[in-house]
């Protein structure tokens, strides 16, 4: 694994995303994305939450660990589940509305890519959970690297570009949140 790209490509996406977006276009295989930044991410994301919890629940008993690792759990499984179910959606939202041919594996790179704000938010939250209403109104930065990246990458007009921008910003917000409720929810029904 080789996180010095991967935390450079996060880098580059914050501080300069239409030049990040360029290079992301010139990559071969856009299913790369998964082992190059999707999946190191969450793997980043679960082990900052699970190391948070342990911080703030001690390290005594079994409970402790039990709780770290459905918090871990939870926030993998809501980013993994989150990001295929945006990818989904989007890539339904064009073909249906914006009369655009279907390319999975395209909005695949597209979303797993545009998630970077939402992953550093979590690695950061993980461990440092007291800057909640900060990370609210980060995670809002995502709609300016959609913005560059629906032009860069997906090359859209400006007659669409806003329109997908708006829906792909809240699919890629909301649907990671939705996942997460809904396993919270079974954890607890199922416990």
């Amino acid at each position: 694994m080789d996180y010095k790209n991967l935390f450079h490509i996060a880098i580059q996406l914050i501080s300069s995303p239409a030049r990040a977006w360029e290079e992301i276009r010139l990559q071969e295989d856009p299913r790369g994305v998964f082992t190059a930044f999707v999946y190191p991410m969450i793997g980043l994301c679960g082990l900052s939450v699970f190391i948070g919890v342990l911080l703030d629940n001690g390290w005594g008993g079994p409970q402790s660990f039990q709780l770290a690792m459905t918090e871990c759990c939870s926030v993998a499984v809501a980013l993994f589940g989150g990001y295929f179910l945006a990818a989904w959606l989007l890539n339904g939202f064009c073909i249906r509305f914006l009369h655009r041919p279907g390319n999975l594996p395209l909005m695949w790179q597209f979303t797993g890519y545009s998630l970077v704000i939402l992953f550093l938010l979590r690695i950061i939250l993980g461990i440092l959970a007291d800057f909640q209403i900060i990370a609210f109104l980060l995670q809002f930065y995502t709609l300016f690297v959609v913005w560059e990246g629906s032009r860069v990458l997906l090359q859209m007009t400006d007659k669409i570009r806003f329109r997908f921008t708006m829906v792909a910003t809240v699919s890629l917000l909301a649907c990671p949140m939705l996942i997460e409720w809904l396993f919270n929810e079974l954890t607890v029904v199922l416990n």
